[in-house]
């Protein structure tokens, strides 16, 4: 048994030896002047380096590996850490803001499978929702009630001509906190049952938005919707399905462990997940402003339409490609 142990070490010490040994080496190179001496590419790293080397270090007391292993990657995770979370002002403070603004998407791609896979469950509910609904109107009371459906298709009929005021829109931004933020965590936390939870809110919500979107359009307001969701749509709904694939990760990680036990399976999933979590809430803050005071604005259609898309362009994009220019580590694990 001991020589097994030996040779699973040596393998994982192996495995992981070159994100070690990169962050050992921005570790002493920042020694002295903290983060402000390090490249932009350089500063990226770090995040998700010390994610890396925190999740090895739990991974290698769990299984019990040689004190010097242990005390090696108990000394590194705690050098990182004075780096990261050092008092640090004006260039240092916005590099490190940088590095976290990348490590958002990066911990996205990194999961693409999930968020792949929350994508196809919220979606193609969705549209399945709209289409049936203009199909046969009377479906849509089978998803969502029909005292919410009826007002809702009467006020977008009334449209947006009016405006609404700074008063009504602080409560409606509150509201919409309140309930988006809801089913975002439904969607993430009940991941932890093999990912089932997180699968069952995605389908549902998709399901009942189509199946709204598409009663609203059947009574002649299909315009005014539209209008309306395009403006801070991309962030709210993709948070929705950031969160549910991050749920799906959590639940996955606890189905399949491969070679870790399943808590430092999930130990090692969290530190990713959280950062997604984290960044799934910024969009829902940022689409519960939007939301209340300026989809519901009496600003022209086109407009809206005008800005909505190229937000959408902005957020596809943000996902895609930043943090490129540091390479993901972790992706070696």
């Amino acid at each position: 048994m001991a020589v097994a142990s030996a040779l699973t070490e040596r393998a994982f010490a192996e495995r992981r030896r070159k994100s070690w040994d990169a962050l050992d080496s921005l570790s002493r190179k920042s020694t002295r002047k903290g983060l402000r001496s390090l490249d932009p590419d350089d500063v990226g790293q770090l995040p998700a380096l010390y994610r890396d080397v925190c999740s090895d270090l739990a991974a290698a007391q769990a299984a019990r590996y040689s004190a010097p292993l242990v005390d090696y990657l108990r000394g590194l995770t705690a050098s990182a850490h004075g780096i990261l979370y050092a008092p640090t002002r004006s260039a240092g403070g916005g590099a490190l803001r940088q590095a976290w603004l990348g490590a958002f998407p990066r911990a996205v791609r990194k999961r693409w499978r999930a968020m792949l896979l929350a994508t196809g469950l919220f979606f193609i509910p969705l549209a399945i929702g709209v289409l049936l609904t203009l199909h046969d109107p009377s479906f849509a009371f089978r998803v969502a009630p029909e005292a919410t459906l009826r007002p809702l298709a009467e006020a977008y009929a009334r449209g947006f001509d009016e405006g609404r005021d700074a008063g009504e829109g602080t409560m409606m931004a509150g509201f919409y906190v309140y309930n988006n933020v809801g089913i975002a965590l439904r969607c993430f936390a009940l991941g932890i049952f093999g990912g089932l939870g997180s699968a069952f809110y995605l389908v549902q919500n998709g399901l009942t938005i189509g199946a709204i979107l598409g009663y609203v359009a059947s009574q002649g307001a299909g315009a005014n919707i539209g209008t309306f969701i395009v403006g801070h749509g991309s962030l709210e709904l993709g948070a929705i399905v950031l969160s549910g694939g991050a749920g799906l990760s959590l639940g996955w990680s606890v189905v399949a462990p491969g070679e870790l036990t399943r808590l430092t399976s999930l130990q090692r999933t969290a530190r990713d997940i959280l950062v997604i979590v984290a960044g799934a809430a910024v969009m829902l803050l940022m689409a519960a402003g939007i939301e209340a005071f300026w989809s519901a604005s009496s600003t022209p259609s086109e407009i809206k339409l005008a800005v909505g898309g190229s937000l959408f362009l902005l957020v596809v994009a943000y996902i895609l490609f930043a943090g490129r220019g540091a390479s993901d580590p972790a992706g070696a694990s």
